[in-house]
């Protein structure tokens, strides 16, 4: 089947179409031996596709996992300063990459998997799939404050926030505790806001993307996504918990 090489990549687990696409941009992705361009075919039964000079990875079983991201642990396969990466929590061979990030100091939901086309649809901006954070501040806010948060916030490379859901779930000593849902994912998006409105951010966990939710999962455990769980990421449906007794103990790591 004649397809966008884009997808025969991240169908072969090479990442998100959006990583894929940057693979084929820097002119890493032969076809027949010559250099392809975004927006080429190809067909991956008849033609030679060669990533790097090698001959493309044969497709794998697909695979869905639910990690919990501790805080000092890299949302990367691997990092060329040495720091501890979401990869080496899960001991399984064979690819495996994140989808979106979660900066070195943050914590919580994380999804693994080897299909690029998932991916591209959990993070690209016209799916809108959202997600949900608990993030203590180190004041607490007065209405103004969190209005600004829910219209939008101009940050400092000129961009404005889309309008988010926020709301004041606990009082935390001289801090709070806020919800917070956003359909975007900015660069350190929730620290900056934070900063620009006079609330100092202390702690983010994620707890939800899309449909999946971190439930009572704690740092470093992980497990395969379960029919439920994925068939709702999918379809969009309402969110579902995740079932911590679904864990494979063997699998299961603790700080």
């Amino acid at each position: 089947m004649v397809e966008r090489v884009q997808k025969i990549l991240a169908r072969a687990g090479y990442g998100s179409r959006r990583k894929c696409e940057e693979i084929i941009a820097d002119g890493r992705v032969r076809v027949n031996g010559k250099v392809v361009g975004l927006g080429e075919k190809a067909d991956a039964t008849v033609d030679a596709i060669t990533v790097d000079g090698r001959s493309l990875r044969p497709a794998e079983e697909p695979r869905y996992i639910a990690l919990y991201k501790p805080r000092g642990v890299i949302s990367t396969v691997s990092d060329p300063e040495l720091r501890q990466a979401v990869r080496d929590l899960i001991p399984l061979p064979g690819i495996l990459f994140p989808v979106g990030r979660l900066y070195f100091d943050s914590e919580g939901l994380i999804l693994m998997t080897n299909d690029g086309e998932l991916a591209n649809r959990l993070t690209h901006p016209r799916y809108d799939h959202e997600k949900e954070y608990r993030v203590l501040v180190a004041k607490q806010p007065d209405p103004l404050q969190l209005e600004t948060w829910r219209r939008g916030v101009v940050l400092e490379d000129g961009y404005r926030t889309r309008p988010a859901n926020v709301r004041l779930e606990s009082k935390f000593g001289k801090g709070a505790w806020l919800r917070v849902i956003l359909k975007e994912g900015r660069k350190r998006q929730i620290r900056e806001m934070g900063i620009k409105t006079g609330l100092p951010v202390v702690r983010i966990i994620r707890i939800r993307i899309g449909t999946l939710r971190l439930g009572n999962m704690k740092p470093k455990e992980w497990h395969f996504l379960s029919e439920q769980e994925l068939t709702s990421l999918l379809s969009n449906d309402q969110p579902v918990e995740t079932k911590s007794r679904k864990i494979n103990k063997k699998n299961r790591k603790e700080d």
